[in-house]
């Protein structure tokens, strides 16, 4: 019996391995920016929820200005000069509440769920909400000062001056957003987030000079009103606006901007990462 010699069996070549993607830098800019993105597609698509930075600034300046223009200042124009930077000042602050319960319904609703399962930063979905909340905060600056000069308003300053306090509104309610997304975090539902926002905010604008001169408040009030950020906030806006001496007031304001961010945004991070 004759027997086949087996031929050598051979070796096919090892498949190439497959060239591996190219890492793309800097992860979180890259995925906070397209959270931003989206934050931004929410907002176009639900625009009944620019009510409070649209109507709010309209409502507060019709009715301050009117009410109370010829009896704190002898004229409603006058008055509408001094109150204008007060009413962008508190409408800007009052804007950053949005975000806190924005994000608590997203927990509820267990978007945040989904993003905890992509490979993707665990602070790019705070990160891009917050970025992504700047467009209201423009859209507040710009309705303040346009149905001010609707009113009678003008700017005593340089067009240069007048968008540096913009630019400074924008800022600080961008860093004192962080309060509200850190309290977002830690109570149960989005209610009790606007409930203790306003608890916080309503003081900082009551106890300013947003309203009235500081020294035409009762003394006991006007140590508080001093060290108050909306005070430095809206007494350098006047200075950009009018004219008036800014002091130190956009130091101020700058620091209390650091201090909030310092302060909040690490426990905002680490209330997201316990609950997530």
């Amino acid at each position: 019996m004759t027997t086949t010699a087996l031929e050598p069996t051979r070796t096919q070549p090892a498949p190439r391995a497959a060239a591996a993607a190219p890492a793309r830098p800097f992860p979180l800019v890259r995925h906070s920016a397209a959270l931003t993105r989206r934050s931004l597609i929410k907002t176009w698509r639900t625009p009944e929820a620019l009510i409070d930075v649209t109507l709010q600034p309209i409502i507060f300046l019709a009715i301050f200005v009117t009410i109370f223009g010829n009896a704190v200042a002898g004229s409603t124009g006058d008055y509408l000069q001094f109150l204008l930077p007060g009413i962008l000042g508190q409408t800007i602050a009052m804007g950053a509440i949005a975000i806190g319960v924005n994000l608590n319904t997203d927990m509820e609703k267990g978007i945040f769920d989904r993003f905890k399962s992509l490979p993707i930063p665990r602070s790019a979905p705070l990160l891009g909400a917050v970025l992504g909340d700047v467009v209201r905060y423009v859209i507040v600056a710009v309705v303040t000062i346009g149905t001010g000069y609707a009113m009678g308003f003008r700017i005593a300053t340089s067009p240069l001056e007048a968008v540096a306090g913009c630019l400074l509104a924008v800022l600080f309610a961008v860093c004192l957003s962080w309060v509200s997304v850190w309290v977002g975090m830690i109570v149960r539902t989005s209610g009790a987030v606007q409930g203790v926002m306003f608890l916080l905010i309503m003081p900082l604008t009551f106890g300013s000079n947003v309203f009235v001169q500081t020294d035409d408040l009762p003394g006991w009030m006007q140590g508080f009103v001093d060290v108050n950020p909306l005070t430095h906030l809206v007494d350098s806006m006047r200075g950009l606006f009018l004219g008036t001496p800014v002091g130190n007031h956009v130091w101020w304001t700058l620091a209390w901007c650091v201090g909030l961010v310092a302060v909040f945004m690490p426990l905002a991070l680490r209330a997201y990462r316990r609950k997530v």
